[in-house]
């Protein structure tokens, strides 16, 4: 009787799909923690926008409704970030990173360098 892992390109196959199917699901379990990770900075605004906004800063795309903002992280350093986003919406009573929120100093500083 002969089985199928008994013939050469039977098994050169089998064992070839493996590794690509190896492969792919190593590939999506390295990656995906890190999309989903993804570095969000997010700042509450003084005054409330009277309509949603969308702009560019410093590269980064920031989406404003009412007066919650969030952006994707761009880099910079936080402070600087934070004094861009005043530029563009107004002053911040708060400022987040993925790593902690801005002291009220920080704040003050944020504020006062826009």
């Amino acid at each position: 009787m002969t089985t199928v892992f008994q013939r050469p390109l039977a098994r050169t196959l089998f064992v070839g799909a493996l590794a690509i199917v190896g492969t792919i699901g190593s590939f999506t379990a390295t990656t995906t923690p890190a999309l989903a990770q993804s570095a969000r900075y997010t700042a509450v605004l003084a005054t409330a926008l009277e309509a949603p906004a969308k702009k560019v800063v410093n590269g980064a795309a920031w989406t404003c409704t009412g007066t919650s903002c969030t952006g994707s992280s761009d880099g910079s350093a936080p402070a600087r970030t934070c004094a861009r986003v005043v530029k563009a919406f107004g002053p911040v009573t708060s400022f987040a990173t993925p790593k902690g929120e801005l002291s009220a100093d920080q704040l003050a500083r944020c504020n006062g360098a826009a």
